[in-house]
């Protein structure tokens, strides 16, 4: 059977699947570019959309240990920020998931390619590493495998995710208009830990800790970078337009065996921006995040109180934070900003050196990565031997050195088939003003990130970039990556660097290269002719068959006490269609209030509406009974004042009807 993907349709792409493999073999070359003509002054786009998928996909991020979902506590959602200056044109895509994806860099690049000047090189995939979005989407079977807690690459919920985000791409570049930016950062404490302390303080670059015992409770990067956009209003002034955040920190605030989709303290860090934003402004713009090299960084909860509750603690904190320095560059907003991009794709299969620094031909396993991170240790076997974290080989030979193979380096290859792995690398660099964005498909330790950061700094002296901002997990997922004397100690972030302990100089020296050429150049694409998958396939998006169900409430909502971990809630069950029959990307419940019967209005708590947007409202599936889907809303934590009655408000949605509870107060 021929496979491939449908490149000249309008309609989202879907791979024709080999059922006697269950294998998606597919293609996309990347369409020609010419150069663009020049753009005196800044333009800029935004848009927002939905990638919230029915309950029944595996989460990614806790890989074994994860739960598959059964609804969403909050939402996950791609925000796209557009800018075009002078002879280049980018997308800045901030995904509520576990990382960036190839297969959806180069698929939107392709189906936006013939409706806008934004080339395959200007497409960012960035993404907050949450570890309760789905997974099943990535370029690799090794981690379309391990990442989450089921196997395989699914493709309708890529096709889903191409599809929301070429429509926001779209939508960002057709309703661009002129535009300012401004560029800055700030330093952020108190608000992540370090978790990885013993690898981390072995860093020649990081001080004695018997000199400076202090030092190693700094070992954070506390640096947040925020890019303010404003648009210019009709008036002829300036209005919020959008804003991205780059921090360090793991989306691990929610507990492993939760089994709701959620962007963790994500969601609150974004939620919290935004709605400060409004309240000084009067406008919401896009508001979105990526990580930035946070592989040993985790946010700091306090011990056993991992939940939402801690999760909103660290994310609106650092939504506050976020929040003042917006404001503090107002007076730096201008709209004379150069811009610039550059994507190579490095190709393992053929080039695994660079300035004499070699990476091994095959990858492998290490055994600290069975035995889990810090926080998330697996029981028993992270006690064992080769698996305890600090334990690595004392005879460093090999390509891997100090590196356990889990199953030794001759029997590892005949399970994990090298072609499953990450074999071509994406080294993307975006200039934006004095600024540069470094995207890496790796999850970057704090002393890597600083490492590669100084070696793009070195190489840009003198050409107007002042700042180097490096994002992990951008454009795909491949794992880890430690600086030698971290990898040495063959914790879990070493044992999980496939590649061996001189993987990080050899991206250090991919990205200096590369930030020296779009510096001078402008615009480079360094890409394969043709880039080709092979993926074997699972289906876990719902299917979307309707069996004529009625929509009903069950029962009255009733209230449930708080919890040492968890707030109050109010409860709704409804009955309905199967999860596939809904909509669950669009609304799908919110709360009204009223002072008399006849006269409801959408509710607010502390100025924000009580609706499944933000973080008030979840929306679970609990099972079926009969012929019938029963569903649970829960409005956390809900402040009722002045006495008014309430009630949930099922939205109209996948052709069901609007349908409202008896009130309760």
């Amino acid at each position: 059977m021929s496979t491939g993907w449908d490149l000249a349709s309008d309609s989202p792409l879907l791979p024709f699947v080999d059922g006697a493999t269950r294998r998606a073999a597919f293609s996309v070359t990347p369409a020609p570019r010419s150069p663009l003509p020049h753009v005196a002054g800044l333009l800029a786009g935004a848009a927002e959309v939905d990638l919230t998928p029915p309950p029944g996909m595996p989460k990614a991020g806790y890989s074994a240990n994860a739960h598959t979902s059964r609804g969403f506590r909050t939402r996950l959602r791609a925000r796209v920020i557009h800018l075009r200056s002078g002879d280049a044109s980018l997308l800045l895509v901030q995904c509520d998931l576990l990382g960036g994806s190839s297969i959806v860099q180069h698929l939107v690049a392709r189906a936006i390619a013939d409706r806008t000047d934004v080339p395959l090189a200007g497409v960012f995939i960035g993404a907050t590493h949450t570890h309760a979005g789905p997974g099943q989407f990535l370029g690799t079977d090794f981690y379309n495998r391990f990442a989450s807690n089921k196997s395989g690459f699914d493709p309708a919920y890529t096709q889903f995710l191409v599809a929301q985000i070429a429509s926001a791409a779209q939508r960002a570049v057709d309703e661009r208009r002129p535009a300012t930016l401004a560029f800055g950062e700030r330093e952020v404490w108190g608000l992540t830990r370090n978790r990885s302390l013993d690898p981390h303080v072995r860093n020649e670059t990081v001080a004695d800790k018997r000199t400076e015992p202090q030092r190693k409770f700094l070992a954070v990067n506390p640096t947040m970078h925020l890019l303010r956009v404003d648009a210019t209003a009709t008036d002829g002034g300036r209005e919020p337009l959008a804003a991205m955040v780059v921090f360090s920190v793991h989306g691990t605030g929610v507990s492993v065996h939760d089994d709701e989709y959620n962007a963790d303290v994500w969601a609150y860090l974004v939620g919290e921006l935004g709605h400060l934003i409004q309240r000084v402004h009067g406008t919401r713009p896009v508001v979105g995040a990526v990580e930035g090299t946070h592989a040993d960084v985790a946010p700091a909860i306090r011990p056993g109180l991992a939940g939402h509750l801690e999760a909103a603690r660290v994310g609106r904190g650092l939504g506050r934070e976020a929040a003042e320095l917006y404001e503090a560059l107002e007076p730096r907003l201008h709209g004379d900003v150069q811009l610039g991009c550059g994507l190579r794709e490095v190709d393992l299969s053929a080039h695994r050196s660079i300035d004499g620094i070699d990476l091994p031909r095959r990858p492998a396993v290490g055994a600290a990565l069975v035995a889990g991170a810090h926080e998330n240790l697996t029981p028993g076997i992270s006690k064992v031997g080769p698996f305890r974290p600090g334990h690595g080989r004392k005879r460093a030979t090999g390509p891997q050195a100090e590196k356990w193979v889990i199953g030794s380096r001759w029997l590892q290859p005949l399970i994990l088939p090298l072609n499953g792995f990450p074999r071509v690398i994406p080294v993307q660099v975006l200039r934006i003003g004095d600024h540069a964005i470094v995207g890496l498909p790796f999850e970057l330790t704090v002393e890597t990130g600083r490492r590669i950061r100084e070696a793009a700094n070195a190489t840009l002296a003198g050409s107007g970039i002042d700042r180097v901002v490096v994002s992990s997990v951008a454009n795909e997922y491949s794992g880890y990556v430690t600086t030698p004397e971290e990898y040495r100690r063959q914790h879990y972030e070493g044992g999980h660097t496939l590649y061996g302990p001189r993987t990080q100089p050899f991206l250090t020296a991919h990205v200096a290269r590369l930030a020296g050429e779009v510096a001078r150049a402008g615009v480079v694409s360094d890409v394969l002719p043709t880039r080709s998958w092979s993926l074997h396939v699972e289906r876990y998006l719902a299917d979307d068959r309707p069996a004529g169900v009625p929509r009903h409430v069950v029962g009255r909502p009733g209230f449930h006490d708080p919890t040492r971990t968890a707030d109050g809630f109010w409860e709704l069950r409804w009955a309905d269609e199967a999860p596939g029959v809904l909509h669950w990307h669009e609304p799908l419940v919110h709360v009204e209030a009223c002072d008399r019967d006849d006269d409801w209005e959408p509710a607010q708590s502390d100025g924000r509406l009580v609706d499944d947007q933000g973080w008030a409202i979840e929306v679970r599936h609990a099972g079926r009974v009969e012929h019938a889907h029963h569903y649970l809303a829960r409005w956390w934590d809900p402040a009722f004042r002045g006495g008014r009655r309430h009630r949930f408000v099922l939205a109209a949605n996948g052709g069901r009807p609007e349908l409202a509870s008896d009130p309760f107060d």
